[in-house]
């Protein structure tokens, strides 16, 4: 899914150099063990949402109005599994066994999805397109602090399944033919933006290494402040997307 400017900039190109624990590998920075229990919690959430993201894409295919798009979005839910491997591999070899890593956000994140699920295909499509990229949005901004092996490994599980593409095409070619359509997705559209914030919240205020990882005792250029202005680029970002749908923010 896309990103917000300021994340994309800092993981797209050398704008500035890096410093702290953003310049050193893995190795290195998981000597200090507030840092490796933060990344652990990190990579247990990333690993638990593209587990969701399949189960709720392979789900959605059942909604899907033509073969095509049936067979699509079995492509892309193979994608998400994909990435999931990937994290439960890194994890594994870091000696930590993935599920002890991702049980703690089961049921955040099962919360989240059983209190936004779609009640038809276009739902469906916005909630993937929206949802899942105000999280890719919180992860990309995260990694920019991360160690360069941890980055390159969760930028690379962020890489678009082509979900965006398809969605936006669906949804407008949708609203194209009934106007009507567009307000009632964009109401949906705003719900999601405030459950998903709330939940990304909720799930950092509540483990304690990514809570310190956010505001600076780990991860290097993060405070308070920072932390606000992180959330208003995902908003902004948010309304670019929105507004590629052909919906009001």
């Amino acid at each position: 899914m896309e990103s917000s400017d300021k994340a994309a900039a800092a993981t797209e190109g050398p704008a500035e150099e890096l410093t702290g624990i953003a310049a050193q590998d893995w190795a290195r920075a998981s000597a200090d063990p507030r840092y490796r229990a933060a990344v652990v919690d990190l990579l247990g959430a990333l690993a638990y949402g593209e587990l969701a993201a399949f189960e709720r894409l392979a789900e959605d295919a059942k909604l899907a109005p033509t073969l095509g798009d049936k067979a699509e979005l079995a492509k892309m839910a193979a994608a998400e599994f994909h990435h999931f491997q990937r994290l439960r591999d890194r994890l594994a070899a870091i000696d930590v066994e993935p599920t002890a890593a991702m049980e703690p956000f089961a049921a955040a994140l099962d919360e989240f999805h059983g209190q936004t699920a779609p009640s038809d295909w276009l739902e469906g499509l916005v909630k993937a397109y929206v949802g899942d990229s105000i999280a890719s949005d919180f992860y990309r901004e995260v990694a920019a602090r991360l160690d360069s092996d941890t980055r390159a490994l969760v930028l690379a599980v962020l890489d678009d399944t082509g979900h965006a593409t398809f969605a936006v095409e669906k949804v407008r070619a949708a609203i194209e033919a009934e106007p009507r359509v567009g307000g009632r997705l964009a109401l949906w559209a705003r719900r999601l933006m405030g459950e998903a914030l709330s939940q990304a919240q909720r799930v950092v205020a509540d483990r304690d290494a990514l809570s310190t990882m956010l505001v600076g005792g780990v991860a290097d250029g993060f405070d308070l402040a920072e932390v606000g202005k992180m959330f208003s680029r995902i908003t902004e970002a948010h309304t670019k997307r929105m507004a590629a749908l052909g919906l009001s923010a």
